[in-house]
């Protein structure tokens, strides 16, 4: 849904770059709809934004330096962090606010969702949106009260009713990265490796290896949208242990979902959860001249804004990274509780590096442990392979 870049004049518009998902997209096109309905003179903002999509995948694929000539606002994710600071290419939000409006944002924020913007003592980004792994299930064929509480209910759980592992793009590394948190150690826990222990490793490996043998095969290699359409529509699992959390499947589909915290590696033991989310940065090259910069820090402080946290975004499947959304009754009003079932979970999830280029090793690591899983490839094997990429550091 791109176009040709606009050239800036003095009646301008600003340029905006969201994933293609709705969860991101639909807010904020929704709020520039409602600005461009408005009367002539009733404007709010100086420079009206105008948004663009493109896949998460691709956005991901192409560092954040590639996209920020020709926008002005840009959806970013934390991990891929490092690199855009390495490369000069955003605005630290410094820039624009005062240190008592950024304050007040982290501390209103849900988890570290502010947090996983700083780095190098700076912001880079505001948080538009937050998620982390959870699970999530059919509540027609698993008991919401009584969802499995550790992994080795999981397994138990597989042989009567049907369970899926999301292993599509990166989440086969970040679901080994929970259950090596679910097991009480922090993976990639110092740059000269290992990426987790041994007995970590491998434990989490053989509970990958049992659950996507059960896993249906369309599904082995998909992301958390196609396992959740799958369950939502009837053609998939009845749960799924880890996965990114869309509240909008609460109450959409022939089978709306529910979503719990994620199981313990034992029965009460801490629940291994990844953190995700979204972030709103400022490219460095584009906004410089005074009104281009009072336009862009209005616009950021309305998506920030408690109105459009709170109402605009559930009300058009967004998940908004304000606390008092997910504290509140708004939110949970149009999607089932999602919030009251899932706080916790994002509100202790791990923060993921953000070095330069860890990106890419996320993606390799990820199709190393698919594939490997898939041929039957020995767990030792792929825990060396992972070491090795990560010691010699050539991702980065």
């Amino acid at each position: 849904m791109t176009t040709p870049a606009t050239v800036r004049t003095g009646t301008a518009e600003l340029r905006g770059l969201a994933w293609d998902h709705p969860r991101v997209y639909a807010p904020l096109e929704e709020l520039a709809r409602l600005d461009a309905s408005l009367p002539a003179g009733c404007e709010t903002v100086g420079l009206p934004l105008r948004w663009e999509r493109k896949p998460v995948a691709a956005l991901e694929s192409t560092p954040v330096s590639g996209h920020t000539a020709d926008y002005d606002i840009v959806v970013v994710t934390h991990p891929g962090l490092g690199s855009a600071v390495e490369s000069g290419c955003l605005m630290p939000m410094e820039a624009l606010f005062a240190p008592a409006e950024l304050s007040r944002w982290q501390r209103r924020s849900v988890g570290a969702s502010y947090d996983s913007y700083r780095l190098d003592g700076r912001t880079w980004a505001l948080p538009l949106d937050a998620a982390a792994q959870v699970a999530a299930l059919r509540p027609d064929l698993v008991d919401l009260r009584h969802p499995p509480r550790s992994w080795e209910e999981v397994r138990a759980l597989a042989q009567r009713a049907p369970v899926a592992l999301c292993l599509g793009g990166p989440h086969a590394f970040l679901t080994l990265c929970s259950l090596s948190l679910a097991q009480g150690e922090e993976p990639m826990r110092e740059e000269s490796g290992p990426v987790v222990s041994r007995g970590t490793g491998l434990a989490a490996l053989d509970m990958m290896a049992g659950l996507r043998a059960g896993t249906p095969p369309p599904l082995r290699t998909a992301g958390p949208a196609g396992v959740l359409r799958a369950m939502a529509h009837g053609a998939g699992p009845a749960y799924c242990p880890l996965v990114y959390g869309e509240a909008s499947y609460t109450r959409s589909g022939a089978y709306p979902l529910a979503f719990s915290c994620p199981p313990g590696w034992r029965s009460g033991g801490p629940a291994g959860s990844v953190l995700g989310g979204a972030g709103l940065a400022v490219s460095a090259a584009r906004v410089r001249d005074a009104g281009t910069r009072d336009a862009v820090r209005d616009h950021l402080r309305r998506l920030l804004s408690d109105p459009v946290q709170g109402e605009l975004f559930p009300m058009t499947g967004g998940q908004p990274a304000a606390r008092p959304a997910w504290t509140g009754r708004t939110g949970d009003r149009h999607w089932q509780d999602f919030c009251r079932d899932t706080l916790d979970t994002v509100e202790g999830a791990w923060l993921r590096p953000r070095r330069p280029g860890y990106l890419t090793f996320q993606e390799r690591a990820s199709r190393l442990l698919r594939d490997g899983l898939a041929a039957g490839t020995p767990h030792r094997t792929l825990l060396d392979a992972l070491d090795t990429w990560y010691r010699e550091g050539s991702w980065r």
